[in-house]
Formats: C-alpha cells, sequence, structure tokens
C-alpha cells in the first residue's frame, strides 16, 4: 500500500484543553479573565383552585451592588398568560418582550386567546437555540381554554410542569416553604398568603433578594397585578431634609461680619432715546 492511499482519519471527539492552554497563556501575558458574575432573585408561582398566582421580589443587583430597589420582575406575555424572570435582566425583558408580540400576532391571525403551551413552547424552543448563553430563568403562569397551568423554564431550554415551582437565589428557601405548607384545591387568601411567605422567605434568607412583594393573580374572568403587595423590610428612619448641628459639636475656625449697607444711592445716566 502506498503512502498515497492511506485514509486520513478524523481524530476522535473528545474534550480538548486547548482553551484552558490559551487562557493560561493570556494570563501569564497580563490579561485578565472575565469575572462570573451571579444574580439574584426569588421567583415563584403555584397553582390554586381558580387560577395560577405568581410571585417575585423587587431587588436588582450587579455582583454585590443593589442597582434596583423597587422593579418589576412579572413581565406581561398575554392577557391571561404571564412570567416571572430571573437571571440577567437584560434576557429576560427582551426575551418575554419578544413572545409577548409574537402572541399578540397570533392572537390577530387565529381570532383566538392566546393558549399557554403555545407560549411555553416559543420559549423553551428560543432558549434551547442559544444553549443558556441567555440567561434567562422563568416561571411561566396563565390560564386559558384547558384550564390553569404553571411551568418552570431554564436557561438551556428544558422545562417542569409542576403545581408550585421556584427559581433564582433564593429558590431553596422558597421552596421549603411550599413544601411544608401547599395542598389542593387552596382558596385565593390561602394562595396569597403561602406565595407571599416563600417570597419573603427568600427575601430574608439569600442576599440578592430583597426589598418587596408583588403579586400576579390570574383566572379565568380577569387577572390582579398587585405591585408591591407587601413590604416585609421598611425603612426604619426618615431622613430630614436638611442637617442640624448643635453648637459645639463643628469646630469654628474664624468669624468674620460684614455690615451690609442699608441705603443704595442711584445716579441717573444720560437719557437714552427711544426709538
Amino acid at each position: 500500500m502506498t503512502k498515497s492511499s492511506v485514509i486520513q482519519v478524523p481524530p476522535k471527539g473528545g474534550f480538548s484543553f486547548d482553551l484552558s492552554r490559551r487562557n493560561a497563556m493570556l494570563q501569564q501575558q497580563g490579561a485578565k479573565l472575565p469575572k462570573y458574575r451571579k444574580t439574584g432573585t426569588t421567583i415563584v408561582g403555584l397553582v390554586y383552585k381558580d387560577g395560577v398566582i405568581l410571585g417575585a421580589d423587587t431587588r436588582a443587583t450587579e455582583g454585590e451592588i443593589v442597582c434596583d430597589k423597587n422593579c418589576e420582575k412579572i413581565h406581561y406575555l398575554a392577557p391571561n398568560i404571564y412570567c416571572c424572570g430571573a437571571g440577567t435582566a437584560a434576557d429576560t425583558e427582551n426575551v418575554t418582550d419578544m413572545v409577548s408580540s409574537q402572541l399578540a400576532l397570533h392572537r390577530y391571525a387565529t381570532g383566538r386567546d392566546s393558549r399557554v403551551v403555545t407560549a411555553l413552547t416559543m420559549i423553551k424552543t428560543h432558549l434551547f437555540r442559544y444553549q443558556g448563553h441567555v440567561s434567562a430563568a422563568l416561571v411561566l403562569g396563565g390560564v386559558d381554554v384547558t384550564g390553569p397551568h404553571l411551568h418552570a423554564i431554564y436557561p438551556h431550554g428544558s422545562t417542569d410542569t409542576l403545581p408550585f415551582a421556584t427559581m433564582g437565589s433564593g429558590s431553596l428557601a422558597a421552596m421549603s416553604v411550599f413544601e411544608s405548607r401547599y395542598k389542593e384545591n387552596l382558596t385565593r387568601e390561602e394562595g396569597m398568603e403561602i406565595v407571599s411567605a416563600a417570597i419573603c422567605a427568600g427575601i430574608f434568607n439569600d442576599l440578592g433578594s430583597g426589598s418587596n412583594v408583588d403579586l400576579c393573580i390570574i383566572t379565568k374572568a380577569r387577572k390582579e397585578y398587585l405591585r408591591n403587595y407587601q413590604q416585609p423590610n421598611p425603612r426604619s428612619y426618615t431622613r430630614s431634609k436638611g442637617y442640624d448641628f448643635m453648637n459645639g459639636y463643628t469646630a469654628v475656625l474664624s468669624t468674620q461680619i460684614r455690615q451690609l449697607r442699608q441705603h443704595v444711592q442711584v445716579l441717573e445716566g444720560d437719557r437714552m432715546d427711544e426709538e
């Protein structure tokens, strides 16, 4: 067999360390690799007797900085479908806005109300296409002709269909409330109390979650968005408009008093001709 007739077999697949070697070389040359940035949120949802209740906290963080103390994490998708978002704020807002516009066009074309499974399919297909690079973890809830539905959507496109769901950095604290207190055929008041308690558990036990509690109650007849339904962390002090210091607290280096003239003499000048 001649050398030219040898079949070139492509290398077998497997994990490659080429990028790790490249990163080590860049670090030796003084380059700084980007740091992992953690975001924090607590979002929950449950199915009760007449519909779905969604809940979220209102703290937006950027690393260790609280950027917004009262942001909105419950997004509109359709008149009967809403969605809570955790992860990167830009990703959650743009994904939900894109799906909301697609659902509106679908309603115009069909003349029917949007179904929850339609929104679920649009979102998970979009997220799976980007293989987790779109950082959007969502709790989708709504009521359509087939009844109430609740879904948890992960950034890679996988989904769960459960009677209650939690996501975000405070999801473990919120899940403990659901596991101990959830039951079937909850009333509206019982469901709102459990969702509020779950969000408060995330607020008090997760540094990335905080501020207030937002609720969204969706039924077949109507929806109700309760903004700042509960404020578990009110400010315990009131900041005055000015700063008043008692005498002796601030050292006076020098004092100078100037007497103002009480009478000002006005000298008349030349008369200006008027046109």
